[in-house]
């Protein structure tokens, strides 16, 4: 049988052999199609191909096409004199950011007022009056008088349940606790020393002078060290790279100083004891050996790495100080200005608000496709059984 077919297909006219060829090209097509289509679902489903595919792509975002290097010379001078003109854009720009550090340094003195009277009232050096403590709360709104009357004796008598504090305690700790990028340096054994923290202030450079900023930190009288003020200063650069003037983008933090602290016996928490144990190679003999090694705080916060003259710094030096910078400006930009919402939480239910506003969006636009699958005569929900990729990943 097998020599009739190969009879037959020898004695088959050339022309239609291509077309037998075709015809299995073609199935064979179609099956490297499918087989390419449910690898590409796979791929998509794996969340390491997907991040190595964005970094892929993230590598070619910006990458030169080949235009500008096939413009004729002519056109390619003028291009040059536009990047010369958007030199000079970023030289002004610098210069607006310089105005933007006067305005902030002006505005820093009216602020400041307030900022000292709202810790005048977290230290309890002053009591507000009736007046000033008002604040008619959204909920407030829709009680009527005799939930109000019978929330206030709940309160009045709680107060006199409880002994009478002063200011409001643990004001910037809680602060801090409700602060992700903050509660991550704190230590429990901070939290004690933070306890004191009354006030933390913003000053900026003096006019004339490079741009920076100081972060002042002030506790009352501890145990734990005798400052009265902890200090950091960041300097501030707001001038184009001569080497790379289009990376400008505004002015940035180059170099961030501490301050000493002077603690007091055995309350430095910024280090530790341990004991180790060691046995001599000769004699045999195992003594204990006590040594004191850095140790997790939030007070590392005022020793960063020291930025060499060159300014080269190794790996971890740089994430370090790349973090710090970050935490520097977040307490100047948010958490000075606005540190009673964020000692409610309010700041931050704000901010998963926005969230949590995109969730809904997002789960009342499947809502409406789900009805409209629902409602479509011709919708089979056992076709629609396996979940899209994209979901899968979650």
């Amino acid at each position: 049988m097998a020599d009739i077919d190969n009879k037959d297909q020898a004695e088959m006219d050339p022309a239609d052999m291509e077309d037998v060829e075709d015809v299995e090209e073609e199935e064979t097509g179609e099956d490297e199609n499918s087989k390419a289509r449910q690898l590409t679902v796979q791929m998509m489903q794996n969340p390491q191909i997907l991040a190595a595919l964005q970094e892929r792509l993230d590598g070619l975002n910006g990458s030169p096409s080949g235009y500008i290097e096939s413009l004729p010379k002519v056109v390619k001078r003028r291009v040059n004199a536009l990047k010369n003109l958007q030199v000079k854009c970023a030289h002004i720009e610098a210069k607006f950011y310089e105005e933007v550090h006067a305005l902030e340094r002006k505005y820093a003195a009216l602020y400041q007022p307030l900022f000292d009277k709202r810790s005048d009232i977290v230290k309890a050096a002053y009591e507000p009056t009736d007046e000033e403590c008002e604040w008619k709360a959204d909920e407030e709104e829709e009680l009527t008088d005799e939930m109000k009357d019978k929330a206030k004796l709940d309160e009045e008598k709680k107060d006199e349940e409880k002994e009478d504090p002063k200011g409001i305690p643990e004001f910037w700790l809680t602060v801090f606790k409700n602060v992700d990028l903050l509660s991550d340096m704190l230590q429990e054994h901070d939290e004690p020393i933070l306890k004191h923290l009354q006030d933390i202030k913003v000053k900026f450079s003096d006019p004339g002078q490079p741009m920076s900023f100081t972060l002042e930190f002030h506790f009352e009288p501890n145990d734990f060290f005798t400052n009265t003020v902890l200090s950091k200063t960041y300097k501030m650069r707001s001038e184009p790279d001569e080497n790379d003037p289009f990376s400008f983008d505004g002015p940035e933090i180059i170099s961030c100083t501490g301050c000493t602290i002077d603690w007091t016996k055995g309350k430095n928490v910024t280090l530790k004891t341990i004991k180790k144990k060691q046995k001599h190679k000769g004699r045999g003999t195992v003594r204990t050996v006590t040594k004191t090694v850095p140790n997790d705080s939030f007070f590392n916060f005022f020793t960063p790495p020291e930025v060499p003259e060159n300014g080269e710094l190794d790996e971890d030096s740089e994430a370090v100080l790349a973090a710090d910078f970050e935490i520097g400006h977040f307490i100047r930009e948010r958490i000075v200005p606005r540190a009673v919402l964020y000692f409610t939480g309010e700041a931050i239910e704000d901010d998963d608000d926005d969230y949590d506003e995109e969730g809904e969006e997002a789960d009342d636009e499947e809502g409406e496709e789900e009805a409209d699958e629902e409602n479509d005569p011709d919708y089979d929900p056992k076709k629609d059984a396996t979940p899209p990729a994209e979901c899968k990943q979650q």
